[in-house]
């Protein structure tokens, strides 16, 4: 379709200007809140994106407005290639979590920091599961008001955060007690 091979990152910003034009500084927003417990993205990575999809054609900028910023529309080529995107091989997951660099290395770190990395991992996990709690009881709560459905695509993306974090907290409990600090 396009000579413009689209990365995950690029793909996810035509996807939120499906809904709309946005500045650069709104795509880092709803990016951070929408897909920030699962996608990383910088900043500058997302105004390298704009810049990039700008010149291939598929985002059109609009005029500059306050503070400078530029609106951003999707064109029918960005469409075009958000779909192509949408139709490719999602490739393989990889998980990069710092924590099990430590856990792995764990022989080299003294007993007494190994237990505190552990127990704060432990507790920043524990308070996203509530977060996630919270957020898929509201959109659960969403079902009972007739002029009100959730987003199934958002629900299920939450579930799995709920199911991910219930899972790495089970881990947590599993671990050796060499390695908690027992």
């Amino acid at each position: 379709m396009t000579e413009f091979k689209l990365n995950a990152t690029a793909a996810s910003l035509l996807g939120f200007l499906h809904d709309g034009p946005m500045t650069g500084w709104d795509l880092v927003t709803i990016a951070q809140e929408r897909i920030g417990d699962f996608w990383s993205l910088s900043q500058s990575q997302v105004y390298r994106e704009l810049s990039s999809m700008s010149v291939a054609g598929l985002i059109k900028a609009g005029e500059r407005g306050p503070r400078d910023r530029r609106p951003f529309t999707i064109t029918d080529v960005g469409r075009a290639a958000f779909a192509e995107w949408l139709n490719r091989e999602t490739g393989e997951e990889t998980i990069r979590f710092p924590l099990l660099l430590i856990v792995l290395f764990g022989q080299h770190v003294p007993k007494q920091r190994l237990a505190e990395v552990i127990i704060e991992h432990r507790e920043r996990h524990a308070r996203q599961l509530a977060d996630y709690e919270k957020s898929l009881e509201d959109m659960v709560a969403l079902e009972h008001i007739p002029t009100s459905q959730p987003d199934p695509y958002a629900m299920a993306t939450l579930r799995f955060g709920v199911k991910y974090e219930q899972a790495v907290l089970d881990w947590f409990d599993e671990l050796p007690e060499v390695i908690r600090g027992r």
